[in-house]
């Protein structure tokens, strides 16, 4: 993994887009490397980012409109290759077995609890990190 670790957030909601760089803050913990955080309010500018590259963790909101964010995640989980880790956010507890149909990574409620949201995110960090450390040797 590089020296930064870029996470895109893709939400058609500015407020829940702030929610998550806030969460994130600067790393989301002691042992993965700082973030940087790559806002995306539509469908097509998540699929640009991706098809760049570049991309440690995606943070896809399950409540946007109108293609919600477990929509997005099953898509590019078929559709990228080496697709990152993705962060869901779900309206309710009772919507993870939604989380589990998308193939999202790892899933939190909305609104963002802050030490809940990085602590799921630091672990996509850290297994992408490992990932990357087996792949490259």
């Amino acid at each position: 993994m590089q020296p930064t670790a870029t996470v895109l957030v893709y939400s058609d909601n500015a407020s829940t887009r702030e929610q998550v760089r806030l969460a994130t803050g600067r790393r989301p913990a002691a042992d993965v490397p700082p973030v940087e955080i790559l806002e995306c309010a539509t469908l097509p500018a998540v699929l640009q980012a991706l098809e760049q590259g570049g991309i440690d963790a995606c943070v896809l909101d399950g409540e946007t409109a109108p293609a919600g964010g477990m929509g997005v995640c099953r898509q590019i989980k078929d559709e990228v290759f080496s697709c990152p880790p993705v962060l869901l956010l779900i309206g309710r507890p009772q919507d993870a077995w939604l989380a589990t149909w998308s193939r999202a990574d790892a899933a939190v409620t909305h609104p963002v609890d802050p030490v809940e949201f990085a602590d799921a995110l630091a672990g996509l960090l850290r297994r992408r990190a490992l990932s990357g450390a087996h792949a490259a040797g």
